[in-house]
This record gives structure tokens, C-alpha cells and sequence, in this order.
């Protein structure tokens, strides 16, 4: 069946409350066992005080007393307002889900949401499983997981699920270009002349990475700022994605010589000078790496350049994050998993594809998350998000954010360009 059939046979879905809903199944409610077991929360406060290493939490208690946690070395400090005990069950049994529902129900608030996840970040090897979900929660995580693989059907329900939000949506907070990934340039070392050039800038260190192509691929093409780019310096572009919200923008606002697709990239046909792929490897899940690869394998002309832009996850901690199901997963990218660089190049190579010149710059990833957190906040502030986002959904958006950025400025999270060369 083809991409357009399957998604007929699904039907229409509200927006806004479609990822609220998805993250219902991951739901725990402790509210009677968080006042039967109040004298284990303390307990949950001195495994997270040890398990802080670097960087410190002052938490203002439900009680009405204050503690400091961690202190012991320079890292992130931030400071928490604990308004119930509730939050620290859902956070040791729920891991990062539960601290987004603790945080959804109003039960904690922190002065700086980005620099608590990076507190969390940075000290996640010494608090093991301290903010991991455990027990039956995780079990039941696990299962609701497994129904977002990304066959081909549950792939268009997944990027339906984030992407179809609606181009309204999108173009409230981001730039005009309606590029939705890491800029380049945007760190403290970087020229400081806005997220609008430093989008073009990625878009042209991308560009550059594929020589002078006449025909190129772009697998899960957005709403079409890097096909435009590459359109202007020449090359023939068929562009594919899945949604159809995206698609329908691209085609009104970029050239109309672009062959935009509703296609799978496994179903891709024929062959190109050249592919290129921007933060679309995420949305794959693990078990799928392989036939991305031999996607662009077969995609390539000998000789033929690839160039991907990707995001990591650090290797040390890798399997324990792939074993578990994480905030990001249950509510804003169902089926998605963060990729372990090692053996995406491993799968990369076993096809004939010389993994070159890998750029890394996590760092400009958590400022285009601070610009876009700022942007999205004054969209709200001044009425401009459409119908449909309630407050409820505000907030889900600000954790994403939020949380995304402390991982990147923590360095457990990392964003990458490499060159793949067709042998």
C-alpha cells in the first residue's frame, strides 16, 4: 500500500491533544500512595543529593523547610519549588515521564527549567537509576512503546503525530525559513548575528558537503528550506517527506521545479548525483538504521556523496537510554530513538559508504533551542498560536524545550554533519 493509501485508512486526528493523548498510556497516579509512603520521600531526596556531583539543587520543600542537593563541585544550579511530595514518587517510579506529569499536574517549578535537565544531564552516570522509570512503570513504558515502531504505517502515524500539528503552528515561533534544526553559528564563539543566518549557514555547510551535484535526494525534506538552497545552486531536487502539513507548505512557498514526494525513503526508486538528510535519522528507531542506510546505498550513484545531519546520543550511556523509554519518546516523537554514532557508522560502512569529515556542534543546538523557546513564548504571550493549543499543551511545549536544551548543554546529546561517499 502506498504511503497516501495508509494514511486514508487512518483517518483525521484532532491537533494539540493528539501528543497529550499518547503520553496517556505512560501515565502513572499516585496521589493515595505518595501520602502512604511520605517517609520514602526523603529517601528519594538523598539518593538524588549523592548521586549530584557536579552542580547543585536547592529544593524548597512542601513542609515548608529547604535542603541543598549535590554542592560538592562546580557544575548547574538551580533552584526548585517542591509544591508536592507526589512529584518525587512520580519522578522515582516514571523517570523523566513522571517529571513531566508531576510537572503537567503543577507540582514543581524550577527558576530555570533548562539548566535543571542539564543538571540531570550532567550527573545522569552517578544517579543511575535514581530518575529512570523502574518496576512496572517501565515495564508497561516499554510495551506502549513498541506499538510506535516505525513500520511503514506507524511511521506516517508517527510524523503525522509531530509534524501535522499544523504549518500554522510551526510558523509562529520558527524563523522564516521554517527550518526546524540545529543552526550553526549560534554558540558563544559564534558571529552573534541571529538564527536566520546561521539556519543558511547549515543549510550551506550541508550544501557544500555534496560538491556540485545535478540530481539530488532529500530524505524527510521539512518544509523545504534546504531544498530551496540546493534548488538555487542548480541541482534537480526530488524532496520526500510524510506529512502532509509540510508538504502542502513547501510546494506553495519554495520553487516549483522541486519534485516534492509523499514517499517512504525505502520506497525510494532510482538513482542520484548525490542525498542528503537533516535530523531525520532520529525519527527511525534502532532497529531501522540499517535500512536508512541501505536506502542511500542504493539512492547513490557510484562515486555519489551523501551528507547527513544527525543527533546523538554519548556513547557510554547509550544502551541504558536505549532501554528505557524516555519523556521525548512518550510525548512529542513516538518511535523515535537518538542514534549511537558507532554503530550508525558501522551499518554505514558495511554498505560501501565512507564515513568522512564528521562536524560536531551540540553546542549551537542548545542556543537554537533557547531562541526558539523565546520565540515560542512571545507566540503565546501574544496570542498568536492557533486554536487548538491549550495551555495543558503550552506547557508539554516548554518542557520539549527546555528539556532538549539541557541535554545539549550538559554534552550527553550532540548534533553532527558527516559525508558518506558511495565506494
Amino acid at each position: 500500500m502506498t504511503a497516501q493509501g495508509i494514511k486514508q485508512q487512518m483517518g483525521p486526528e484532532p491537533r494539540g491533544e493528539r501528543l497529550l493523548s499518547s503520553g496517556k498510556r505512560f501515565a502513572a497516579r499516585p496521589g493515595l500512595i505518595a501520602r502512604l509512603i511520605a517517609p520514602g520521600f526523603r529517601k528519594v531526596l538523598d539518593r538524588v543529593d549523592a548521586g549530584l556531583e557536579t552542580g547543585s539543587l536547592f529544593a524548597h520543600l512542601p513542609d515548608g523547610t529547604t535542603r541543598l542537593l549535590g554542592g560538592r563541585a562546580p557544575g548547574f544550579d538551580v533552584v526548585v519549588q517542591l509544591k508536592d511530595w507526589r512529584a518525587l514518587l512520580r519522578l522515582a517510579t516514571g523517570g523523566a515521564i513522571g517529571w513531566f506529569q508531576a510537572y503537567e499536574a503543577g507540582e514543581w517549578e524550577a527558576d530555570d527549567h533548562a539548566v535543571l535537565f542539564a543538571l540531570f544531564s550532567a550527573n545522569v552516570r552517578t544517579l543511575g537509576d535514581t530518575a529512570r522509570s523502574s518496576g512496572p512503570f517501565k515495564w508497561a513504558a516499554r510495551m506502549a512503546h513498541r506499538l510506535n515502531r516505525n513500520d511503514k504505517s506507524g511511521a506516517l502515524r508517527n510524523i503525522s503525530a509531530h509534524y501535522d500539528l499544523g504549518n500554522d503552528f510551526y510558523a509562529a515561533w520558527l524563523d522564516d525559513s521554517m527550518t526546524y534544526s540545529s543552526a550553526i553559528g549560534l554558540s558563544e564563539a559564534g558571529p552573534g548575528d541571529g538564527l536566520e543566518a546561521a539556519q543558511q549557514r547549515k543549510l550551506e555547510a550541508l550544501t557544500k558537503r555534496l560538491g556540485a551535484p545535478e540530481s539530488v535526494l532529500e530524505i524527510g525534506c521539512g518544509w523545504g528550506s534546504l531544498a530551496e538552497y540546493l534548488a538555487g545552486e542548480g541541482a534537480r531536487v526530488t524532496a520526500i517527506s510524510l506529512s502532509d502539513e509540510q508538504l502542502a507548505w513547501a510546494r506553495a512557498h519554495t520553487s516549483p521545479e522541486i519534485d516534492y514526494r509523499c514517499l517512504d525513503y525505502r520506497d525510494v526508486t532510482g538513482t542520484y548525483d548525490a542525498i542528503v538528510s537533516a535530523e531525520m535519522a532520529e525519527a527511525l528507531g534502532r532497529e531501522y538504521w540499517g535500512a536508512f542506510m541501505d536506502a542511500i546505498a542504493r539512492g547513490l550513484k557510484p562515486g555519489g556523496r551523501a551528507a547527513i545531519q544527525y543527533i546523538s546520543m554519548a556513547e557510554d550511556i547509550f544502551e541504558t537510554y536505549a532501554a528505557t523509554v524516555d519523556f521525548i519518546q512518550a510525548y512529542v516523537f513516538p518511535g523515535g530513538l537518538l542514534i549511537k554514532t558507532s554503530e550508525f557508522r558501522a551499518l554505514a560502512e558495511e554498505r560501501g559508504l565512507k564515513w568522512q569529515d564528521q562536524s560536531d556542534f551540540g553546542r549551537d543546538y542548545a542556543e537554537t533551542l533557547a531562541i526558539w523557546h523565546r520565540r515560542f513564548d512571545r507566540a503565546v504571550a501574544e496570542g498568536r498560536l492557533p486554536a487548538g493549543f491549550d495551555d495543558r499543551f503550552v506547557r508539554l511545549w516548554r518542557f520539549y524545550l527546555t528539556y532538549c536544551e539541557g541535554g545539549f548543554r550538559a554534552g550527553n546529546i550532540d548534533v553532527h554533519q558527516v559525508t558518506l561517499i558511495k565506494q
